[in-house]
């Protein structure tokens, strides 16, 4: 799954000389969050609407809504963007998008191409979306959550498990836990799910959990 399938497509930008007050009209007209900064077709920096919120007087402020609007008039969006920029390549994975600004700790960033042109924006709502689908969150589906330790064979075992009952695996993914074991979600279009329970229970894995959702 990669960058390119999940992220706003030709995004809005603007440049370094825009002014700020330009831009938080903008940003509220289109319900924009974040846009990326050009100056011939590079990116130099990403403005965010907490930069505007950081620059704005505060709501106790004696200032008319005139002398606010004159005072955002005079500065430039390149006196309040981020020029470190965190960026992600167009060809990245979502995983590589998703480790960057968790690591980052941001909440967006602009996507390049391999020669520096933004050519989209990934967010946080992306990869929750991206989330949302890989575990098939939206469809009907029976969740399994199993206890396994790491050894080799456990995927070959469940695939086998669920094959023989006739059960086709929408998704799998495996969590790494503090004490060294794995928690394994599985979900399914289950019909009976107390024997899969007890066909897996036989193989020794340990059923902690089931629900159906959705």
């Amino acid at each position: 799954m990669f960058v390119i399938n999940r992220m706003t497509k030709n995004p809005m930008t603007v440049t370094a000389d825009t002014k700020v007050d330009e831009v938080a009209y903008l940003m509220k007209k289109h319900n924009f969050r974040r846009l990326p900064v050009v100056e011939d077709g590079k990116l130099v920096g990403f403005l965010s609407d907490s930069d505007i919120i950081r620059v704005s007087p505060s709501p106790a402020t004696t200032l008319s809504r005139y002398e606010i609007n004159s005072l955002l008039a005079k500065m430039c969006v390149r006196d309040i963007m981020k020029k470190d920029v965190i960026s992600v390549n167009v060809d990245a994975t979502i995983e590589e998008a998703a480790l960057l600004m968790y690591k980052n700790k941001i909440g967006g960033m602009p996507v390049v191409s391999n020669v520096g042109a933004v050519v989209g924006v990934i967010t946080e709502t992306d990869i929750f979306k991206t989330f949302v689908d890989v575990m098939g969150l939206l469809d009907s589906k029976t969740r399994i959550t199993l206890e396994v330790s790491d050894k080799i064979g456990v995927v070959k075992d469940i695939a086998t498990i669920f094959g023989d009952e006739g059960v086709s695996i929408d998704s799998l993914i495996t969590c790494k836990k503090d004490d060294g074991k794995y928690e394994i979600v599985i979900r399914a279009d289950i019909n009976d799910v107390n024997n899969i329970k007890t066909k897996m229970e036989e193989k020794g894995y340990k059923v902690i959990h089931t629900v159906k959702i959705g």
